[in-house]
């Protein structure tokens, strides 16, 4: 167990709970999970992880633990719980009951986060799209201050089972009007793509986990303004401007797109299709990584999971490793280019800084190659496009 109080009460004081059930991804510091707190707004007091070999039917955590948790969030004055991992509606609810205080979990969390952070009209069809979702199953807990009083044996009916059914009625509908719209804008989206294919515009998209710095990235190539901040999820909408790679390779199109981030809601995967169509559509996918962490290798494997979820796997990727700036003098690599083994394949890398611009002109020399190697008739890979000697090392 750790606890780590924070003296900040500008914000609600929440509890982050984590707990480790031997998966190979534990955060054993919570470290993200309070990133993704903060960047909703609210203030981490303390934190608490303990083991378990599998959840507790009822309380997720057990009886002695919930006990704990409650002694813990009473110490440091919380205002709510946060587990890193997803709840069931029925262990939100028991959980709640327990403690005494409003608890959430990881992915009600993230879809806050971005319903704040949604700014096109598209954007806010999807979030709500996948709130809607993730509420439809949890209406009991909503309605569960409604007895019962006339639901006795051989009866139907009573106050709280009338408002959930109508609760029901209504979210149904609401999801059904808001696929409706968003399948509009996906039709919209494919005829401005098909344009591009007129033009035979080569087609790049940003990927990568979150804060991996994407935009900065996007706005370092194209000399953009688009939103960049050293936080979770700064982009949510898809951005799109013309590239310029010189008189050989003349433009292409770049797309910057939603960061992943690890157990990302199904329901957002299933609602961002639209945004994440550009990825999918792209010709080359500049996976940028986060360099200076030190969980990068699995931040790029859960990259791999979304991006084979949406069916963008097969696209040819250069991985980007950016933050050279953040790591420390020994750590920096020797040469800045050189080649990694992702899924069982040779992938070319390079090291940049997108805030200082180191490297940003040889990662804009090999994307001069590729794309015009692919408008040649003996166009190479992107892979053998940046087999070439590095001016760098």
């Amino acid at each position: 167990m750790s606890s780590k109080p924070s003296s900040d009460a500008r914000t609600t004081p929440v509890l982050l709970i984590g707990v480790d059930f031997g998966a190979p991804h534990f955060d054993a510091d919570l470290q993200e999970l309070g990133l993704l707190a903060q960047t909703a707004g609210l203030n981490p007091v303390a934190r608490l992880t303990c083991k378990r070999k599998a959840p507790d039917a009822a309380l997720f955590v057990g009886s002695g633990k919930a006990d704990e948790i409650r002694t813990l969030a009473q110490m440091h004055g919380a205002q709510e719980v946060l587990f890193d991992q997803a709840l069931s509606p029925a262990q939100q609810r028991n959980l709640e009951r327990h403690l005494q205080l409003p608890v959430n979990d990881r992915t009600l969390l993230i879809l806050e986060i971005f319903a704040q952070r949604a700014r096109s009209h598209e954007g806010k069809l999807q979030v709500e799209l996948a709130r809607l979702q993730y509420l439809s199953t949890r209406l009991v807990r909503r309605w569960s201050h409604l007895e019962r009083q006339q639901g006795g044996i051989g009866m139907r009916g009573g106050p709280g089972e009338t408002q959930i059914e109508l609760d029901k009625r209504m979210i149904g509908d609401a999801i059904k009007r808001t696929r409706e719209r968003l399948l509009k804008v996906k039709r919209q989206r494919a005829t401005q793509r098909r344009q591009r294919e007129r033009r035979d515009t080569y087609n790049i998209s940003l990927v990568g986990y979150t804060n991996a710095g994407k935009s900065t990235l996007f706005n370092a190539l194209v000399k953009a303004r688009a939103y960049a901040a050293d936080q979770l999820f700064a982009t949510l909408d898809t951005t799109t401007r013309q590239l310029y790679l010189g008189e050989a390779a003349g433009s292409a199109s770049l797309s910057d797109t939603v960061g992943f981030i690890r157990d990302l809601p199904h329901g957002l995967v299933d609602a961002f299709q639209a945004t994440l169509q550009e990825a999918v559509d792209a010709d080359l996918l500049l996976h940028v990584v986060d360099a200076a962490n030190p969980d990068y290798p699995e931040q790029i494997a859960q990259v791999q999971m979304v991006l084979a979820e949406i069916g963008a796997s097969d696209i040819p990727q250069l991985l980007v490793f950016n933050k050279l700036d953040a790591m420390a003098l020994e750590s920096r690599p020797k040469q800045l280019q050189d080649m990694y083994a992702l899924d069982g394949r040779k992938v070319p890398r390079i090291f940049v800084s997108a805030r200082q611009g180191e490297g940003v002109a040889a990662l804009r020399e090999q994307l001069a190659q590729v794309v015009a190697s692919a408008a040649s008739p003996n166009s190479m890979s992107p892979d053998q496009a940046t087999e070439l000697p590095n001016p760098h090392v």
